[in-house]
C-alpha cells in the first residue's frame, strides 16, 4: 500500500512544480515589453530551478503498513536484502525554486519616441522570446496533465485494492 501512496506523493510534486512553472512562465510573458520596475531598469525573465529531493522512508515502516506476510527462509532469497531488513526506500519528490536571470540579460531596442530611452535612442527590453516562453507553458500543461494521470491511475489502484 505504501507505494501507492508514495507514488501519489512523486505525483503530487510534480504537479506543484508544473504549477510553479506555468505561474513564472505567465508572468514572463506579462512582462515581456516592461522596460522599468520597481528595482529599476527592465524586467528580468524568471526561471524556475528543479530538482529531485530524495526522502527515504524506512523498509520496517513500510513492511508493517502492508499487512503482508512475508515469510523468509534464507537471506539468499532476496538478494541485496540485508537480514535486519532495515535498509530504506528512497522516494524522489521535486522541489522548485525561482530565480532571475543576471543584471545584463536584456536587449536594445531602437526607438527614440520610448519615454525609457537613452541618449542615442535605445531602450532596454526584457530578454523574453514568447514563443520559448509558450513552449515552456505547453510543456508544463503537458507534464501537469501527465502527472494528474498517475495520481489518478494510483487512485484507481488503491479502490481496486480495497475492492478485493
Amino acid at each position: 500500500m505504501e507505494g501507492i501512496f508514495s507514488s501519489i506523493q512523486v505525483s503530487g510534486s510534480g504537479m506543484s512544480v508544473q504549477r510553479q512553472k506555468m505561474n513564472v512562465v505567465a508572468e514572463n510573458i506579462a512582462n515581456a515589453e516592461t522596460t522599468q520596475t520597481e528595482e529599476g531598469g527592465p524586467f528580468r525573465r524568471h526561471r524556475l530551478e528543479v530538482e529531485a529531493q530524495d526522502e527515504k522512508l524506512p523498509f520496517q515502516t513500510l513492511l508493517k503498513t502492508s499487512q503482508a506476510e512475508l515469510h523468509r527462509t534464507r537471506t539468499q532469497h532476496i538478494p541485496g536484502l540485508p537480514s535486519d531488513l532495515g535498509y530504506r526506500e528512497k522516494v524522489a519528490v521535486a522541489r522548485a525554486e525561482e530565480n532571475e536571470e543576471g543584471p545584463e540579460s536584456f536587449k536594445l531596442v531602437y526607438d527614440p519616441s520610448h519615454p525609457d530611452a537613452d541618449a542615442e535612442g535605445y531602450v532596454k527590453m526584457p530578454d523574453i522570446e514568447i514563443i520559448n516562453e509558450m513552449v515552456d507553458m505547453i510543456t508544463a500543461n503537458r507534464a501537469y496533465e501527465a502527472n494528474a494521470m498517475a495520481v489518478s491511475a494510483s487512485k484507481e489502484m488503491l479502490k481496486n485494492a480495497l475492492d478485493i
